[in-house]
């Protein structure tokens, strides 16, 4: 079985920076493998609205053309367990990155991040930094 990816938003900006080792992993998982929650690509929006560079909005089309985008509707009860369960440890986590750790579990996708320390807590949540891994 051929594993597919989650892509987080650091890791699409590492791409775009020419961050070599996560070009190398995805080219390797190949881009049908890859998919980018609606979270990150809000995150991308407002990241070049704040820049206003021109150069960001390009980035943002490619990776509208080369991912498939996935909604986040059907993570919403994911999501919710997620929060209520981490609430309840006194362990909050920002909710964009619960949307998109549930997005990635939901969809059985592996998560793709260099936010390890967030994304942990995460009991079941299957994690890679490509920053990091060979």
């Amino acid at each position: 079985m051929v594993r597919q990816y989650l892509l987080d938003t650091n890791v699409l900006i590492d791409m775009f920076k020419g961050n070599q080792r996560v070009q190398e992993r995805i080219f390797r998982a190949e881009f049908h493998n890859c998919f980018v929650s609606e979270i990150s690509l809000a995150e991308l929006y407002v990241g070049a609205f704040k820049g206003g560079r021109e150069k960001q909005l390009l980035e943002i089309g490619f990776v509208r053309k080369r991912f498939h985008i996935l909604p986040i509707t059907d993570a919403i009860e994911q999501y919710a367990r997620l929060r209520v369960n981490l609430e309840r440890k006194g362990e909050n986590i920002d909710d964009f990155d619960l949307l998109i750790a549930a997005t990635a579990q939901t969809s059985g996708l592996t998560l793709v991040t260099h936010n390890l320390r967030h994304f942990e807590r995460i009991g079941g949540l299957r994690i890679e930094d490509w920053d990091r891994m060979s």
